[in-house]
């Protein structure tokens, strides 16, 4: 058996361009969806991804503005950015990249972000909205990504055991608050799994379902993964390889080759996961635009 593709790059897509429809009909009504990106520093990766950010608001018609800043900014300077951004009116939502620079207390200005403009939902508000169901709230744009993937691919999530690997607060906490809630894409059965769980191996073979990210280059393994099970890899890591045109190679956190070959679906990594983040980025921006415009 090889596994089917879910392919992040054609789903993103079609998100993006249900986004774009909606988007036109709110401008023609008088409201421009408008989305902002802080980042302090120059982190290369970081800037390329907010490059992709701006973009594919532009592309999907919304309004766009990215904030650089310098390394030396202060803790003060960037907190009166995020005012300034929270009283914009053209600005429907926002997000500073991370990291910051060490200097800079990130807790302190995630909580200054306006929870109505917190896209990225990261907000401890938008946290709890999402604990207790509040449609209103916003998703981590990952977890709401793979969630996407399931639902769009015709996946079951209902009465499904799902395994996630790592408990972050960007992505595994987020995912396994999506997939227990009494909602499309949800009523599934979550353990939540991370490096101090005992016999994590045999936990991760009770899955129908296993959602990865544990940060650590090809960490499942054929032998952790039952016979037909969907697996769902968030990671992405740069591993050294000689015999590659670069010097290195891009790997999730699941050793693909052999994993394919017992799952039912599986996330191709590049062109799984990630193709969706800024995808259900915009589709936060928008749900923020019409909550704030009421329309």
């Amino acid at each position: 058996m090889s596994g089917r593709l879910l392919d992040g790059t054609a789903i993103a897509s079609a998100i993006r361009a249900d986004v774009a429809r909606d988007v036109a009909g709110l401008v023609s009504s008088g409201v421009t969806p408008g989305l902002a990106v802080v980042i302090v520093g120059d982190d290369p990766a970081s800037q390329v991804y907010v490059a992709s950010k701006g973009k594919a608001c532009l592309e999907a018609g919304m309004h766009s503005e990215t904030i650089r800043l310098p390394a030396t900014t202060t803790e003060a300077e960037l907190l009166a950015q995020v005012d300034r951004l929270n009283a914009d009116p053209k600005i429907h939502g926002f997000l500073v990249q991370l990291p910051l620079p060490k200097h800079i207390n990130s807790e302190r200005i995630l909580l200054r972000i306006d929870p109505a403009k917190d896209v990225d939902g990261f907000h401890p508000m938008n946290v709890g909205r999402l604990s207790v169901g509040d449609s209103t709230a916003f998703r981590p744009a990952t977890p709401f990504g793979v969630q996407q993937m399931l639902l769009r691919s015709g996946i079951e999530t209902k009465g499904a055991h799902a395994v996630i690997i790592g408990r972050s607060n960007i992505v595994g906490k987020p995912m396994a608050s999506l997939l227990v809630q009494d909602t499309p894409g949800g009523n599934a059965t979550v353990t939540i799994c991370h490096s101090r769980s005992r016999d994590l191996p045999a936990l991760a073979r009770m899955a129908d379902i296993l959602v990865v990210a544990i940060g650590r280059p090809e960490f499942v393994t054929r032998e952790m993964v039952r016979p037909g099970a969907v697996v769902v890899d968030v990671g992405i890591n740069r591993v050294v390889d000689p015999a590659a045109a670069k010097g290195y190679r891009i790997v999730g956190d699941v050793a693909f080759a052999p994993v394919r070959e017992v799952a039912s679906w599986i996330t191709p990594v590049p062109g799984g996961v990630g193709k969706m983040t800024i995808a259900m980025l915009l589709m936060n921006t928008l749900q923020a635009a019409r909550q704030q415009s009421g329309r």
